[in-house]
């Protein structure tokens, strides 16, 4: 790793990953230089924050404990940069793109096509499993990756199916390697670990918070070729990753289910307005496999 690059981890570890005051001082120095060597008010300034936060920035910046942290996660080889050949190309594309992932796991699957994020209700009905099961098979059979969030429910089933039947999938979380939501995917996190991809934009010790969760819904459906809604109310979260999907250029596809349901209005919903409508894993496959 370069010292670029170190300098890069470590910034945005001292931002807590805040992307935006990180994109402020790469603007004004894209060497990202200039900040180690800033008094406190010039720094502050340079950020446009107030001197109590920009206090605790400073001090972290010229803290050796921070340094070492970063340190220690590149020794581990669980961080990548947006510099590095592994970083996935795509990834760039997307509005507001990822500075650095954190990845445990097998790194090839960043590059492997195609693949589909599979998203829905954290609560879904008794047929959400079953029908999965039938649609996704045959795609997995083809080397799909399915990308999907780790979150209980429709996420759980996809990365349960697709280990199960023999395939690839990648997990993004909301949150940093050090912690797991919801605390009952421990068992699934470190399967996904050992044997498939866990991918974050957080450092390690970031706890989950409210606001992560539809952030990194623009990394699921940027990694994927398409996005598949299975069960979603008519407000689902899910629905946020098909807006970002839609905003990225991608192919987005709906499950119809029981007109009775209201686990069944948010994918209706995306059928009416344009979304292709899934009968069964041809009417994905002949878009793009």
């Amino acid at each position: 790793m370069t010292n670029f690059e170190f300098r890069l981890c470590h910034l945005l570890i001292v931002l807590n990953g805040n992307r935006r005051l990180m994109r402020k001082v790469m603007n004004v120095d894209p060497n990202l230089i200039l900040p180690y060597k800033k008094s406190l008010a010039q720094l502050a300034s340079l950020l446009q924050l107030p001197t109590k936060k920009a206090t605790s920035i400073f001090q972290k910046l010229h803290s050796s404990d921070m340094k070492r942290l970063t340190a220690s996660y590149i020794h581990q080889n669980i961080v990548i940069t947006n510099k590095h050949p592994l970083f996935p190309s795509h990834l760039k594309q997307i509005p507001d793109p990822p500075i650095v992932l954190y990845c445990k796991g097998d790194l090839s699957l960043l590059s492997q096509s195609p693949s589909l994020s599979v998203v829905g209700t954290r609560t879904p009905t008794s047929k959400a499993y079953p029908i999965m099961k039938n649609v996704l098979t045959p795609l997995i059979e083809q080397k799909c990756v399915i990308v999907s969030g780790m979150a209980r429910g429709i996420d759980t089933f996809a990365h349960n199916i697709t280990m199960e039947k023999g395939g690839r999938t990648i997990a993004v979380l909301a949150f940093g390697f050090n912690h797991c939501y919801p605390l009952e995917n421990r068992g699934l996190m470190e399967n996904l670990r050992r044997n498939q991809l866990l991918v974050s934009e957080y450092p390690p010790y970031i706890k989950p918070q409210k606001w992560h969760f539809p952030e990194r819904n623009r990394l699921i459906s940027g990694l994927s070729t398409g996005t598949l809604v299975i069960e979603a109310k008519e407000r689902s979260g899910s629905l946020i990753t098909v807006d970002q999907a839609l905003e990225q250029g991608k192919d987005v596809y709906a499950l119809p289910g029981d007109i009775t349901s209201p686990m069944s209005v948010g994918c209706h919903r995306l059928i009416q307005q344009g979304a292709k409508l899934v009968q069964n894993s041809h009417d994905i496959e002949e878009d793009w496999l």
